[in-house]
């Protein structure tokens, strides 16, 4: 009962229109036409009314089906969290969101799909309609993990239908091929017949089964590299940032990740509990020893001030279609597409671009149109392959400043 109250009792019945949105359709589509067909198919291969083996394969296949869509609807509905509106607190490190009219609290950042400011926003995932932050992050892991082992189970169940359906059916000549089929062959017949049509459904069934699979277990491999450094997509970046502008002013500081537990346990515990809920309020968050409640905020607004860190200048040295998952940029590439509604944008040898953020193998910025760096020139912005460009030389060459005083800076 507690879990039925906790589905229903959104903060405003408006969230059910994030159902109607073409990645929320698509997902639940794949998991309806492969959860469906998994129960046909076991029906027909390993009938679980007659054998204890058949009831715990059907039983094990229905848990698949509600633990993957209640950590699904769960990331959806209960969202990351957002900052209260109005937040402001005493401090003077925050930035401060003319959007929410609030401050940002540590680790937040607005999001311009929800047009809030997001609790440890790590991204917006358009799966799930909404953002992966503070208070779904464990929920839409959870997702990611069970999804993959669903469709093995899944797949296996769709494998072993085809075969025992067809096994009498067609002759393979192996003679020397003996297998115990006793599970595929009983009385009465099947309820559902296995003729041309159910042998396309399962075939269809197990190609998207098998492809759901690699893509979201490579999601689930990167959410969990995240999770053990007790980091964000967003803050990787930031991380990135702040080396190279130290590297680039020669400056004798070493920038420490401030939220990183120090081992890999505490920083699991940061997202997953036995509560089920996360740690802390969202707002205040615990710090490895001898760094500073803001240092992440600090180093934000330095970067801010920063024009030159602020977005790191690269140059095209290789063409790009502009394609979601472009096959020919490398598999790593390929299965690491970042999952977003946002735009790729098309490149040609020699043209150059403003990096404002990225993922391991892909960027994110602007594409300038002409030739000049000036700010508040027409852009296109969008996400590109990191392959695809190299970072420019530093602008040390072109920049007049002494060394001393580029070490003062």
């Amino acid at each position: 009962m507690g879990t039925f109250c906790s589905v229903i009792k959104f903060e405003n019945l408006q969230e059910l229109k994030r159902l109607c949105h073409w990645g929320p359709i698509i997902a639940l589509g794949v998991i309806a036409i492969c959860s469906t067909m998994a129960m046909i198919d076991s029906v027909l291969w390993y009938w679980p009314l007659h054998t204890t083996g058949g009831s715990v394969n059907f039983i094990m296949l229905i848990n698949w089906t509600v633990l993957i869509l209640y950590n699904y609807f769960n990331a959806m509905f209960v969202g990351p969290g957002f900052v209260p509106l109005g937040w402001k607190p005493d401090t003077m490190y925050l930035q401060y969101c003319k959007v929410c009219q609030a401050y940002k609290a540590p680790r937040s950042h607005h999001c311009r799909k929800c047009n809030r400011c997001v609790m440890k926003m790590d991204h917006h995932c358009p799966w799930i309609n909404n953002c992966c932050g503070y208070q779904n992050h464990a929920s839409f892991t959870l997702f990611l993990l069970l999804a993959p082992l669903g469709c093995i189970h899944a797949a296996f169940i769709f494998v072993m239908t085809m075969y025992t359906q067809l096994y009498n059916r067609l002759s393979f000549g192996w003679n020397t091929v003996r297998i115990d089929m006793s599970a595929a062959r009983r009385d009465p017949v099947p309820i559902v017949p296995f003729g041309l049509a159910a042998f396309a459904a399962t075939l269809f069934a197990l190609g998207l089964a098998l492809g759901t699979t690699i893509a979201v277990g490579m999601l689930f491999f990167i959410q969990m590299k995240i999770i053990l450094r007790n980091k964000t997509s967003i803050e990787s970046w930031i991380e990135e940032k702040a080396k190279d502008r130290i590297h680039y002013y020669q400056l004798d500081d070493v920038f420490v990740f401030p939220y990183d537990m120090g081992s890999r346990w505490r920083n699991f515990k940061q997202v997953f509990t036995w509560s089920g809920a996360p740690e802390g309020d969202g707002l205040e968050w615990p710090i490895r020893e001898g760094c500073h409640q803001y240092s992440l905020t600090i180093e934000q607004l330095k970067q801010k001030a920063d024009k030159r860190v602020r977005s790191v200048r690269y140059k095209v040295i290789e063409d790009y279609s502009g394609s979601c998952c472009p096959l020919n940029k490398g598999i790593k590439t390929f299965f690491t597409s970042p999952c977003t509604e946002e735009p790729r944008i098309q490149l040609q040898k020699g043209e150059f671009i403003l990096a404002t953020r990225g993922l391991r193998y892909w960027l994110y910025g602007d594409k300038i149109l002409d030739d000049s760096f000036i700010e508040g020139v027409s852009r296109i912005r969008g996400w590109f392959p990191r392959n695809c460009v190299e970072k420019c030389p530093c602008d040390a060459e072109t920049d007049q400043a002494p060394e001393g005083e580029k070490k003062n800076r």
